[in-house]
């Protein structure tokens, strides 16, 4: 017989395996199975066990962690100033999300550390919009596009039967600034966000500073900006506050010092390049939660949002536009006209510079952006035709271009001309945005519009200015019967003058584009490579 203990491979394979007394073969059906095999058994039950017991301990942690992130989002979600502001415009009524943003230079909200760079409260009074930056989100696409508004804009202020610049506007609260954006230029708000100084600051110093090129050297008394060698530089908060602010900028090219001319729209160019330096510089670290926490904590206390702009909607814009390249934001500012000298309006002087929207320019620009689509001239909308200018016959010409279109022209008059040069204004009552849509883009010239409150029912009110020529083909001549199809701003169609000499033409060397390249001189990325020296 077999060795009952000697492996099986060493046994008979041709002969049949029988039990051994006192063993159990394992395998066999209905036998309990063997020592090895109960241990093998053991250790597989205890495997599953851990299994579980880890895969639980996962579970929870994730669920902790998830939970935990949200807490801490609410957490600095409450840290948050939150305004109630009116005249926003419900999302369901907009084509994307359209966010109004600010940088305040209210020197009373500042924490006083830096009243010597800055000036108090009682040095430098009110609260203006330096910054006023339209962004727009496109959840369809998952793109995103940013227009600035200049802050020497003259326009209308809603409740007031006055212009002023639009920056003026937030003196009276962001409501009111809202408000001025959504008369003057047609466009819905949903959300307004707004930070100062010091918020600003604090954004730069929780990333460690912000690296950007300087191609030539720069200066601006007003802003603080020192940059005395070319490079690539490390600014801490403070030194890119003073990049974002010059307004006075010098630059040196071959020992020579030159002004940069062009104010506030070159200094808008620059904050368009840093907010995309910026913005590179913050996306890769979103990953890194110690650099989450300083960046959060640095940005909530200071900032100021709109009520109505939740947690929730805010951590799903954040995750529908997380993969959006900062580099290819489109960027542009609304066309302006500058007018030269110190502005006197209503024959008050002192107003500064100030600068004229131009149309149709500018709204065709907006409102593309914004996926606004130019409304068509309603039959019997009734328009007055007021002369702003004191251009003699402006407003018979005005109103006899006006009426060729299909504008229902009921009178033509004089007004007494508010500035000189003046700025044509198309005032419409309330409920009648649209028909003042529909007619601005044919004015060819510095115009705006503004909501008021018109007399004898009139429905709109064209107060003429200096630079203003009518454009459109006729609508006698349209196949719709309406001019909507030749509108300047809808791109269809063939716009022609309908009119003779209305005014003066705008002079195109002083119009100022909505985009164009940097300047040689302007501060921007550092190229791949390049050591960085911090700004003594």
């Amino acid at each position: 017989m077999p060795d009952p203990d000697a492996p099986f491979s060493a046994l008979n394979a041709s002969q049949p395996t029988r039990p051994v007394p006192g063993r159990v073969m394992p395998g066999r059906a209905g036998q309990p199975p063997s020592r090895t095999a109960r241990r093998r058994s053991a250790r597989r039950r205890r495997r599953l066990r851990r299994t579980i017991v880890v895969a639980t301990v996962l579970v929870g942690i994730v669920v902790l962690l998830a939970g935990g992130g949200y807490l801490y989002a609410l957490y600095r979600y409450h840290q948050i100033h939150k305004d109630k502001v009116g005249n926003l415009v419900s999302e369901a009524d907009t084509k994307g999300v359209n966010i109004l943003l600010i940088g305040e230079n209210c020197r009373s909200c500042l924490n006083g550390k830096q009243a010597n760079a800055f000036g108090t409260g009682s040095e430098v009074g009110g609260n203006r919009s330096d910054v006023t930056m339209l962004l727009h989100l496109d959840p369809a696409t998952h793109t995103a596009s940013v227009v600035s508004i200049p802050r020497d804009s003259f326009v209308p202020i809603p409740g007031t039967d006055k212009a002023n610049r639009v920056d003026d506007a937030l003196n009276t609260g962001p409501s009111e600034l809202v408000k001025t954006i959504e008369d003057d230029y047609g466009i819905p708000i949903n959300h307004f966000v707004g930070l100062n100084f010091d918020t600003f600051q604090g954004v730069v110093n929780s990333l460690g500073g912000i690296k950007m090129y300087f191609p030539d050297p720069v200066k601006d008394a007003y802003s603080g900006l020192n940059i005395p060698n070319p490079g690539c530089h490390l600014l801490n908060g403070f030194q890119a506050l003073a990049v974002v602010r010059a307004r006075h900028m010098y630059y040196e090219v071959n020992g020579q010092w030159y002004y940069d001319p062009t104010g506030d729209i070159s200094r808008i160019h620059r904050d368009h390049e840093f907010l995309k330096v910026l913005a590179a510089e913050v996306k890769p670290r979103l990953h890194n939660p110690l650099t989450v926490n300083s960046l959060l904590g640095s940005i909530a206390p200071d900032l100021q949002v709109d009520s109505g702009f939740g947690l929730n909607e805010m951590i799903s814009l954040v995750l529908a536009f997380r993969n959006v390249d900062p580099a290819t934001v489109p960027t542009a500012t609304e066309p302006v006209f500058e007018v030269p000298g110190d502005f006197t309006y209503d024959g008050v002087p002192g107003y500064g510079s100030v600068v004229f929207p131009v149309s149709p320019t500018d709204y065709t620009l907006l409102w593309q952006r914004f996926g606004i689509k130019t409304p068509a001239i309603a039959p019997g909308t009734t328009v007055s035709v007021l002369n702003g200018s004191g251009i003699a016959g402006q407003a018979a010409a005005v109103g006899q271009a006006l009426t060729s279109l299909g504008e229902h022209v009921v009178n033509v008059g004089n007004a007494t001309p508010s500035s000189d040069p003046a700025e044509t204004i198309v005032y419409y009552r309330p409920g009648y945005q649209k028909q003042a849509m529909a007619l601005l883009p044919h004015l060819s010239g510095n115009a705006v519009m503004g909501e008021r409150n018109l007399p004898n029912g009139l429905d709109l009110q064209v107060v003429t200015g200096t630079y203003l020529s009518v454009t459109g083909t006729p609508a006698s001549t349209s196949a719709t019967g309406s001019s909507a199809a030749s509108s300047p701003a809808s791109g269809t169609g063939t716009s022609s003058a309908t009119s003779g000499a209305q005014g003066q033409p705008v002079p195109s060397v002083d119009v100022t584009p909505a985009t164009e390249p940097l300047p040689s001189y302007d501060p921007r990325a550092c190229p791949a490579g390049m050591p960085v020296t911090p700004v003594s």
